[in-house]
């Protein structure tokens, strides 16, 4: 449902920011031109020498509501909100929040909402994020709900291929890991399938992408799945790696089957071609060992920084309508 509230906007202003006062809920709302309009912004942004940078959000407050434990997608809204002299406010654990006392999302975003400009949720249910945005008055980011979406690391990781390999066109790229509950990389595949890369799923049978989104990618861009990270390995220009997550298994059991299935490591990737890189959403477990931390292949320390400078633009583009980015 749409918050009339957040889109009284010509049709000429939507297209020239189209994320001014949009919530952030899922990357299939938003279309290729939406996002190569945020990376061409980012670029802009990375260059700048604008001083006064640091004052475009002045005044401006990121109410944050984390029920789930983060560290990047947190740290980096607030590190984003604070280099653009805005601020940051809410909670990182629900224990110190209402909830604790039975509140309910509703009322909680209601509440948070009185206090900011624009909201950010990370929550373990399914649909919370959505929920959100249907009550709030105010623009609403999905940090992450439940093994949904995580439309910004969606962004962030388009970002960072573009930066590295200067497209996405044309590319090879393996998804490998647990691409069954892995949020990120549904939000990916839907981001990916804006462009035209070649896609190779690779993952242990039990963490198989779930059928239904099969089905969707697959009929929007050319997808194959495959076991074993070997059967691709020479012709990939990129690796996304994720861990198990371990936490969104219905039963522990299962997890123990599939635990430790897969490692990326040093000499797998030697069998790669030249201009191969590898990248991860982080938090990582045993899949790629500290090894590749040092090689020319890994990406995943820029990924962190790259999800700083997205997410600041994405702000400003979200809470300023005539957001610019100026070298003077």
């Amino acid at each position: 449902m749409m918050n009339l509230n957040k889109r009284n906007q010509s049709h000429i202003e939507v297209n020239l920011n189209p994320f001014y006062q949009k919530d952030i809920i899922s990357i299939k709302d938003f279309d290729r031109s939406d996002l190569d309009h945020l990376f061409s912004v980012t670029n802009g942004f990375a260059r700048s020498r604008n001083k006064r940078v640091g004052e475009i959000l002045q005044g401006k407050i990121l109410g944050m509501m984390f029920f789930e434990p983060s560290t990047r997608t947190r740290l980096s809204f607030e590190a984003a909100m604070a280099s653009l002299g805005g601020i940051s406010l809410g909670f990182a654990d629900p224990n110190v929040s209402a909830t604790e006392k039975g509140e309910n999302l509703s009322d909680t975003v209601r509440t948070m909402e009185q206090y900011a400009d624009a909201l950010i949720l990370r929550h373990p249910m399914e649909g919370a994020a959505r929920l959100a945005a249907e009550i709030s008055e105010i623009p609403v980011i999905n940090g992450g709900s439940g093994s949904e979406e995580h439309p910004t690391q969606a962004m962030l990781d388009l970002y960072t291929i573009l930066r590295e390999k200067k497209r996405i066109d044309n590319l090879r790229i393996a998804v490998v890991g647990d691409l069954k509950y892995g949020r990120t990389i549904y939000s990916l595949l839907y981001a990916l399938s804006k462009y035209s890369p070649r896609i190779h799923l690779v993952s242990p049978p039990p963490l198989r992408i779930r059928s239904e989104a099969m089905l969707e990618v697959g009929s929007m861009m050319k997808v194959s799945e495959h076991e074993s990270l070997d059967e691709v390995i020479s012709d990939l220009d990129v690796i996304y790696v994720t861990r198990i997550q371990k936490e969104r298994f219905p039963d522990l059991q299962e997890y123990e089957k599939v635990r430790g299935s897969y490692r990326v490591n040093k000499k797998i990737l030697e069998s790669g071609k030249e201009g191969l890189i590898i990248m991860h959403p982080f938090p990582r477990a045993d899949e790629i060992p500290r090894e590749v931390d040092s090689t020319d292949y890994q990406r995943y320390f820029l990924q962190i920084k790259y999800g700083k400078l997205i997410r600041s633009v994405l702000l400003g583009l979200v809470l300023v309508k005539n957001f610019k980015i100026r070298n003077s």
